[in-house]
């Protein structure tokens, strides 16, 4: 499985701070912690309402690279800020995300072709989030097909079905199963899936209990990749124990210190 680190996010009050005061250290460290807890990738997100996104999102890159050689997803929905991250990666970047709303893949997917860069795919469209497996699957076809007619190869995009905060929409935690199954019908090769892990509790207590274990019903079903928090020592128990299950890695008594 594909761990995708979150905590480099200017949502959080310390991540803004250290961008403010271009504090590289603590950006650093903040990649040094999750790298060595098993991120695989650094999400880097400015957080909202700034007016510095692009210098500030080119800043964060130079300034995790500096130290890293790790891959990067560009978290941003502006398009400026979005193209100054991707082009101060050195690796191969994951533009994190677009919807199927046409203005959005109109812009996206054509940055995505320039950088050669990897992309989440979110199944909104003009009318929100579908309700239903079906829906949900209706527009990853979408996504897929118009990715493709812009020269982006399928192989390049991870399919979000959207999670949902339990406390408001607790009958979409089983559809969003599903839609991770049904999404692996669409092509051949199977699309690969992605999730933004940590919105199923958002608001709710035991966090770490219920994204652990949503987690692993989702692996269950084939999700190739989360976003998540590297840090949240259960979640990445659980992570290890579902690969040595799922038979993706080979078992040994010391599997969790592997």
């Amino acid at each position: 499985m594909i761990i995708v680190g979150e905590r480099i996010n200017g949502q959080f009050p310390q991540v803004s701070k250290a961008i403010d005061a271009r504090d590289a250290k603590f950006i650093q460290d903040m990649a040094t912690q999750q790298i060595d807890a098993g991120a695989d990738i650094l999400d880097v997100n400015t957080g909202p309402g700034r007016d510095d996104g692009p210098e500030a999102m080119a800043w964060l890159v130079r300034t995790i690279q500096d130290a890293h050689d790790v891959r990067l997803a560009i978290d941003s929905p502006g398009l400026k800020t979005q193209e100054a991250g991707l082009s101060a990666c050195k690796r191969t970047p994951l533009i994190n995300s677009t919807t199927a709303e046409e203005k959005r893949m109109e812009k996206f997917f054509p940055m995505a072709v320039q950088h050669d860069a990897e992309m989440v795919c979110l199944t909104i469209n003009e009318k929100g989030i579908p309700n239903s497996v079906e829906g949900r699957t209706e527009v990853a076809m979408v996504l897929l097909a118009t990715a493709m007619d812009k020269g982006l190869d399928p192989g390049k995009i991870y399919l979000d079905p959207v999670v949902l905060p339990i406390g408001a929409a607790q009958d979409q935690c089983p559809v969003v199963c599903e839609a991770v199954s049904a999404f692996r019908c669409l092509n051949t090769p199977p699309p690969k899936t992605l999730v933004g892990l940590s919105n199923v509790s958002s608001g709710a207590e035991e966090r770490s209990l219920l994204n652990s274990t949503y987690l692993t019903m989702l692996l269950g079903r084939g999700l190739d990749a989360a976003i998540v928090d590297p840090l949240d020592e259960q979640l990445m128990r659980s992570v290890k124990a579902s690969d040595i299950l799922l038979n993706k890695k080979l078992y040994a008594h010391s599997f969790l210190r592997a």
